[in-house]
């Protein structure tokens, strides 16, 4: 089992809400292969890494957003993107990342 995956079901043992976001395709120059993922707990705090930290505060945001309404969200970030250059995805590259709610 990854780390990110440990760190939530201690998370959820613990009583506490979680979402994962998981990078499943990326384009040209990515920072991270598809595959790569984060667990986000209900309070922000998070293990691992979908971008080497280009695009995760906004990752982290969504994952909030799917802990307090349960809901899928699947987000794109690419260099012709507005929103990934304001978050630093400046390599060039594409990433598509789902985020879903974890539940035991």
């Amino acid at each position: 089992m990854s780390e990110e995956l440990q760190t939530a079901a201690t998370w959820l043992t613990d009583g506490r809400r979680a979402a994962l976001a998981t990078v499943i395709q990326t384009w040209g120059s990515a920072p991270r292969p598809a595959g790569s993922q984060i667990v986000v707990r209900d309070d922000g705090a998070f293990v691992g890494s979908v971008s080497g930290g280009c695009v995760e505060s906004a990752v982290i945001e969504a994952a909030l957003c799917t802990i307090a309404d349960s809901k899928n969200r699947e987000l794109e970030f690419g260099v012709m993107d507005a929103e990934a250059w304001a978050v630093g995805l400046a390599c060039g590259g594409r990433i598509r990342i789902f985020v879903e709610p974890i539940e035991e």
